[in-house]
């Protein structure tokens, strides 16, 4: 193992033990699928290692949840379309989330999609507080113990859905100043169908305002290149690319393994 890159794969109990050990690349397992971040830099280690325990929902814990605007809006807590107007403050912030379509597609003969809600960072404790209420009623729930927490912070939540089910597959809240850089990437697999106990074919990630492409790499040696969308055109969701979410301080990108293959790996090229 050399000096300036080191792998680990850990349970959820060993992220006390990743904490303490800051590295260029760290790979958590959470069973039973896989968490992985990908680093550029050393001194970035500790922050990203805290994120993933954080970061990622996988299916297998999460609470299905009925989302308006992705299958399986059910008729039981359906958050508001993003396009709805929210409940502004008297200085004009919103208790709404930005909602951006990251992909879709077709599988099996049944519709899936990714769809992630970033929320703005509250500027003071009102806003923190209308801000945690409106996230209450779309059962989004940060991990965080006071509202005050979420103070210049943005709040993230990514959905997969798949047919008639929709669930809640990563969430986060950081600072609104949080940044990557060069080929920094942060992502997660899981499997695309919800039932699924393994056929891990959904990876769903994020990278810097800079990056012009990731490469996803599959157990049968196959790649998916995801470039970046030509800038001022307007791209298909079920058309691959790298875009920039309402609101997100990343770039985000998801990509799928053909049938029969499993996530390897992924990583931002030049």
């Amino acid at each position: 193992m050399s000096a300036d890159r080191e792998n680990h794969d850990m349970s959820n109990g060993d992220i006390a033990l990743l904490l303490a050990d800051a590295a260029d690349e760290v790979e958590i397992g959470i069973a039973p699928y896989e968490s992985v971040i990908r680093g550029g830099r050393r001194r970035r280690a500790r922050r990203w290692a805290v994120a993933a325990a954080t970061a990622l929902v996988l299916a297998g814990s999460s609470a299905t949840l009925a989302v308006a605007g992705l299958p399986g809006g059910d008729g039981g807590r359906v958050a508001p379309a993003a396009t709805q107007p929210g409940t502004p403050l008297p200085d004009g912030f919103e208790t709404r989330p930005h909602r951006t379509t990251l992909a879709s597609g077709t599988d099996d003969g049944k519709r899936w999609r990714v769809v992630i809600d970033v929320w703005d960072a509250p500027r003071d404790r009102k806003e923190a507080d209308s801000q945690r209420a409106a996230m209450a009623e779309r059962g989004e729930s940060p991990e965080i113990g006071k509202a005050s927490e979420l103070v210049g912070k943005i709040s993230y939540f990514v959905y997969r859905g798949y047919g008639d089910e929709t669930t809640k597959v990563m969430e986060n809240t950081v600072p609104k100043s949080d940044t990557m850089t060069g080929t920094d990437l942060i992502s997660g697999s899981l499997p695309l169908r919800p039932d699924a106990k393994a056929d891990v074919r959904l990876v769903i990630g994020y990278v810097a305002r800079t990056a012009e492409r990731v490469n996803c790499t599959w157990t049968n040696e196959t790649a998916t290149v995801v470039e970046r969308a030509p800038a001022g055109t307007e791209t298909a969701s079920d058309d691959p690319v790298i875009r920039t979410p309402d609101g997100s301080p990343y770039d985000w990108f998801v990509c799928v393994a053909p049938k029969g293959a499993e996530y390897k790996s992924a990583e931002v090229i030049k």
